[in-house]
């Protein structure tokens, strides 16, 4: 498992909402473009609906950042995304501040848990 210490130099900012549904869409398997836009619909339901210009942009800016490898196969237009090494370390960081950040909501009890 990975030390939220071996990684926190590496992830400055946090994650925006795109991206983090992305890499969580990305985090069991690699997917086409098309799935993983019906993934992040599925997980963002409460927030802002991202369109396609909004996902291929994030994937393309990730996989320029080196969280995400873009492959395609011989002969085919559709391209398969899968989380690098970094992309896992990103996913984990901002798993791990969100949890920090509940963790400090359900201590002042803004919520009910």
């Amino acid at each position: 498992m990975t030390n939220v210490n071996d990684i926190k130099d590496n992830v400055i900012e946090p994650l925006t909402s795109a991206v983090l549904h992305v890499l969580l869409a990305l985090a069991d398997s690699p997917q086409h473009g098309y799935a993983v836009m019906r993934s992040a619909a599925q997980t963002a339901i409460s927030e802002p609906s991202m369109g396609p210009s909004t996902i291929y942009g994030s994937l393309n800016r990730m996989v320029d950042a080196g969280l995400v490898s873009a492959t395609r196969a011989s002969g085919r237009k559709s391209k398969r995304y899968a989380l690098t090494p970094a992309g896992h370390r990103a996913l984990w960081a901002e798993a791990a501040r969100i949890c920090r950040l509940a963790d400090l909501v359900r201590k002042r009890r803004l919520v009910d848990d």
